[in-house]
C-alpha cells in the first residue's frame, strides 16, 4: 500500500471516529435528567429509590442508559430542602420527583415551570399542589397516600390486639399541622366507640423523642399509635427501640417499622407508590403534561404483624387478625 493510500485510509478511520465520538457526545448531552428530591437518606430509603427506578424502567427509561437521575438527600435536615430544590432547578432537570411531602413542597416553591411528580401523605389540594385530583391543572401530579380515616382503622386494629389498653398515645410530627389535626380528630372520634382516651404528642426533631416518651409516661398511656411521617420513617430503628424500652404495644403506618421490630403496621404500600411515581415520571419524559395526569390514590393496603414482638409484649394475636394479615413476621 502506498503512503498516499495509507494516509487516505487513516483519514477515513479518523473521520469516522470523530463522527462516532460526536454522536456519542450528542447522545449523552440529549439524555434527560430527573431530579430525585427526598427528605431522608440513601441508606434508609434505598428500597424506595429502587422502586422509583423500576417504575421508570417500565416506561422504557433505565438509569445511566437513557436517563440520568440527580439524587438530592436532605438527611432529615428539612431546612436543606429549599436549597436542594433550587439546585435541581438551576441544573434544568426535565422532571423533579418530590418523593416525600416536605420535598414536594420545597420543589413546588422552587419552580412553577419544571414538571413535579410527588409522593405525598397530605391532602394535595389543601396543600396547594393541585387544583383537583382528576385535573391537577399545574406543573405537579403524582401519588397521594393521604387517607385520613386510616388513623381510626389503626386504632381499631390496635384495640383488637391490645383490648385492655385504655389510654392511647398518638405520636405525630407536629400536632398543629392541619393534617395531624384531621388524623387526631378521626382517631379521637373512633376512640369514643372503643371507650378509650387518646393523647397526641408532637415530635419535630431527633432531640424531641426522649421528651415525647417522657410525656407519654406521664400520661400513663398503655399503647401507642404512630402517625405517618417521614421523620419517623427515617428514624424508625431508634423509634422502635424506644417503644420496646417502654413496653408499649404500637401500630405504625407501614411495614418498614415492623421489619425493624415494631409490633404492627397498616397502610398503603409505599414502595408501590414510588413505583407509580416512576411511571408518571417516564410518561412526562415522553411528553405527557402533568396537568392532565390524575393524582393516583392508594388501592392496596397491607397489614403486617410481628409475632416475635407480640410474644415479647405478652400479647396473643387473635386468629381474626392473623387471617387479615398480608404478612406475618416470626
Amino acid at each position: 500500500m502506498t503512503t498516499i493510500a495509507r494516509w487516505k485510509l487513516l483519514s477515513a478511520f479518523g473521520g469516522a471516529a470523530a463522527i462516532w465520538s460526536f454522536a456519542a457526545l450528542a447522545q449523552q448531552a440529549a439524555m434527560p435528567a430527573v431530579g430525585f428530591l427526598n427528605s431522608g437518606s440513601p441508606a434508609g430509603s434505598a428500597h424506595l429509590a429502587a422502586a422509583f427506578r423500576q417504575g421508570l424502567k417500565e416506561t422504557g427509561y433505565v438509569e445511566g442508559q437513557n436517563v440520568q437521575i440527580e439524587y438530592r438527600w436532605a438527611e432529615a435536615q428539612f431546612d436543606r430542602l429549599p436549597a436542594l430544590a433550587a439546585d435541581l432547578v438551576h441544573r434544568q432537570v426535565s422532571v423533579i420527583a418530590g418523593t416525600t411531602t416536605p420535598a414536594t413542597l420545597a420543589a413546588k416553591a422552587a419552580t412553577s415551570r419544571i414538571p413535579i411528580v410527588f409522593t405525598t401523605a397530605v391532602d394535595p389540594i389543601a396543600a396547594g399542589l393541585v387544583v383537583s385530583l382528576n385535573r391537577p391543572g399545574g406543573n405537579a401530579t403524582g401519588v397521594n397516600s393521604y387517607v385520613s380515616a386510616l388513623g381510626a382503622k389503626r386504632l381499631e386494629l390496635l384495640h383488637e390486639l391490645a383490648p385492655n389498653a385504655a389510654v392511647i398515645g398518638m405520636l405525630v410530627e407536629n400536632p398543629i399541622y392541619p393534617d395531624a389535626q384531621s388524623q387526631w380528630k378521626d382517631v379521637k372520634e373512633a376512640a369514643v366507640i372503643t371507650g378509650q382516651q387518646v393523647h397526641a404528642v408532637g415530635v419535630s426533631s431527633d432531640g424531641d423523642f426522649d421528651d415525647a416518651f417522657a410525656t407519654l409516661v406521664g400520661l400513663n398511656v398503655n399503647a401507642l399509635l404512630v402517625a405517618p411521617d417521614i421523620l419517623f420513617l427515617i428514624r424508625r430503628n431508634a423509634l422502635v427501640k424506644l417503644v420496646a424500652q417502654h413496653g408499649l404495644p404500637a401500630i405504625y403506618s407501614q411495614r418498614e417499622f415492623v421489619l425493624a421490630g415494631g409490633l404492627m403496621g397498616y397502610g398503603p404500600n409505599v414502595g408501590d407508590g414510588y413505583r407509580q411515581a416512576g411511571i408518571y415520571t417516564g410518561r412526562i419524559l415522553k411528553g405527557a403534561n402533568p396537568s392532565d395526569l390524575p393524582v393516583m390514590q392508594p388501592t392496596k393496603f397491607e397489614l403486617v404483624i410481628n409475632l416475635g414482638t407480640a410474644k415479647g409484649l405478652g400479647l396473643t394475636v387473635p386468629d381474626k387478625l392473623l387471617a387479615l394479615a398480608d404478612e406475618v413476621i416470626d
